[in-house]
């Protein structure tokens, strides 16, 4: 059963590379200006997608996706019903949450600040 989920961990990783090549080139190209690299690859990228709408769009951006979603959602499924371990450490990652809430809500919050000043920061140098 581990070689099967393996053998699906990598067909998933496969599937959502093109999507993900995708986003990464979206966020890239506005590092800096277009001429100077990666911005210039990853501009290229973006436009190879935007050219090809059927292959890009529907699906590298949206079939494979769905099906990751899909093989995923069935594989967690049959893998929950199948380990009571997997379910029992479940459990005790519920109950430690609950015990430490207030310092998950923390740590969820810095994290979300981090990305957002992250963010702004990528923002700011563009402009």
């Amino acid at each position: 059963m581990n070689t099967i989920k393996r053998t699906i961990a990598a067909l998933e990783v496969l599937l959502i590379f093109p999507a993900v090549l995708f986003i990464t080139s979206l966020f890239v190209r506005n590092l800096q200006p277009l001429q100077y690299e990666p911005a210039h690859t990853a501009q290229g990228i973006v436009m190879w997608y935007a050219a090809r709408p059927h292959v890009g769009l529907w699906v590298l951006l949206i079939a494979l996706p769905f099906a990751v979603l899909v093989i995923g959602c069935a594989t967690l499924l049959r893998t929950w019903n199948d380990d009571a371990e997997l379910r029992q450490a479940a459990r005790q990652m519920v109950a430690a949450i609950r015990v430490h809430l207030a310092t998950v809500v923390v740590a969820a919050a810095t994290l979300t600040a981090g990305g957002v000043l992250a963010i702004v920061a990528v923002h700011s140098l563009t402009d």
